[in-house]
């Protein structure tokens, strides 16, 4: 695998609620563009976090800081402000603790709370319901959810007063191997029924319609046709202005990864979409609106694990054939998927169980940021498995590299037959230093898989100095872009 580039050092059921009620007009009310943070971090100062150093002091700003808070945050939102229920949900040993202190930072985050609960009430009945609303109304409110959102996900900083305690930042509940083999037992010899697309689709709702920074933004929502998930997908539509029949991306976020809910995150549907592109951004299972009481986002995967990774990876992409059927129906443009860390996972394993679907449902490109080709390097040899104790939790169920491993191809991409996508619409962007997603394997696949040198961007980088990379180095998303908007059919 060369490099390419080198940085410096059947269709689908839908119904839509009106369109708002005043025109998106010049000068008009609009939803914001990036916060301070990232315009920040988007200068001159981003260039200093495109470096190594920078995965080194994430990864160690993950584990001592924002995992431990996560869970005791996740802890406080199912406490009811009650010290004595917080403690035994974290779990925390009382000894030592400023009582006082704590319940006054658990009450603050009740607060903060019950406002993001009443401001998404609001925002469901403005954005989904059937009654006249204003343009300047939608931005209203839409500003006001992500206000409040972010103001209660950063409530966990206030518990940093409580991180000298010795406490798990994961609640594990492992599954034991025959609870696991009780579910997916049939998925070792035909993996198939476990990704099929549902039938019938399910009915797409569409909100309103609201002006964002470059195009215009929208949401969708369906029931999940995944049985061991039950519960109601969100997607966030961006869509480009003045352009018939977009292409589109399904694109998936990284674990933990809350784009809805937090202000401050470096976002590049923005660039994708100022080239003409419709992203359409799913909220994985578990994850932003999906995430479990009492639970952090991503926390109930790998609490989980290998049961977890099953449920969300078979889940989700069910989840997408409904995406790319609703993009089909919605556009004549091609449709990819792509993504970042477990996003560009999932699109690895929708490019080779997608041979199993109508033809309609196949992606016809690939955009894969930071992958692995082995879904055990990233769950149980990563980095941040390793921080979570991953492999602890399973051997302590009776777990071993033999069972654990006899599982694995139904998450694991075939190397030995091609994808349904032409290797000539695959983009990946990998960092030689990544040990989140080791990325030995994604370049084994890739070779396998016969895509071109030109198209594999491979850099001196880690997992999380690719994205700030990305921010100045935009040849891989512009050599996607160009597969994506090419009209001759090739």
């Amino acid at each position: 695998m060369g490099i390419a580039s080198q940085p410096p050092d059947g269709p689908a059921n839908t119904s839509s609620s009106p369109e708002p009620t005043v025109s998106d007009r010049p000068g008009g009310p609009r939803l914001g563009k990036e916060d301070a943070l990232a315009r920040w971090v988007r200068g001159a100062f981003g260039h200093l976090l495109a470096y190594p150093w920078f995965d080194r002091l994430s990864l160690w700003m993950l584990s001592r800081y924002y995992f431990p808070l996560s869970r005791m945050w996740a802890a406080a939102t199912v406490s009811g402000g009650e010290p004595e229920r917080f403690l035994a949900e974290a779990p925390l040993s009382p000894a030592g603790i400023d009582l006082r202190r704590l319940q006054s930072v658990l009450t603050a985050t009740e607060t903060a709370g019950a406002t993001a609960a009443e401001v998404d009430a609001a925002w469901r009945e403005v954005f989904f319901g059937d009654k006249p609303c204003s343009v300047d109304r939608l931005v209203a409110i839409e500003s006001a959810r992500r206000d409040s959102q972010h103001a209660l996900n950063s409530m966990r900083w206030k518990y940093r007063f409580l991180l000298d305690r010795k406490m798990p930042i994961i609640r594990a509940e492992t599954p034991s191997p025959s609870e696991v083999a009780a579910v997916y037992a049939d998925g070792l010899h035909d993996r198939r029924p476990f990704y099929q697309p549902p039938s019938p689709m399910p009915v797409v709702e569409q909100s309103r319609k609201v002006p964002g920074a470059v195009g215009t933004e929208y949401w969708l929502r369906f029931p999940s046709p995944s049985s061991r998930l039950d519960d109601v997908v969100h997607a966030h539509v961006y869509e480009p202005e003045g352009v018939k029949d977009p292409p589109s991306i399904i694109f998936g976020h990284g674990i933990g990864v809350e784009f809805d809910m937090w202000h401050g995150l470096i976002d590049e549907v923005n660039a994708l979409c100022r080239m003409g592109l419709r992203v359409i951004r799913p909220e994985a299972p578990w994850h932003g609106r999906r995430r479990p009481r009492g639970r952090y986002s991503g926390e109930y995967l790998v609490a989980r694990a290998p049961m977890g990774s099953l449920d969300v990876f078979t889940g989700a992409l069910r989840e997408w054939s409904v995406l790319i059927d609703w993009a089909r129906a919605t556009s004549s443009g091609r449709v990819a998927v792509g993504g970042s860390s477990m996003g560009a996972l999932m699109s690895l394993m929708c490019a080779d169980v997608s041979r199993d679907w109508p033809r309609p449902l196949r992606p016809e490109a690939l955009l894969l940021i930071t992958p692995s080709g082995r879904m055990q390097d990233a769950l149980l040899h990563g980095d941040l498995a390793r921080t979570w104790k991953s492999r602890e939790s399973m051997l302590a169920k009776g777990w071993t590299s033999e069972n654990s491993d006899s599982f694995m191809p139904i998450l694991n991409p075939r190397w030995d037959t091609a994808p349904v996508v032409d290797p000539e619409h695959i983009v990946s962007v990998i960092g030689t230093y990544d040990r989140v997603t080791p990325f030995e394997s994604a370049l084994g696949l890739l070779d396998a898989w016969k895509v071109p040198k030109s198209n594999s961007f491979v850099w001196r980088r880690g997992h999380f100095s690719v994205p700030m990379t990305m921010i100045r180095n935009t040849a891989p998303i512009t050599t996607f872009g160009k597969i994506m908007l090419r009209c001759d059919g090739a």
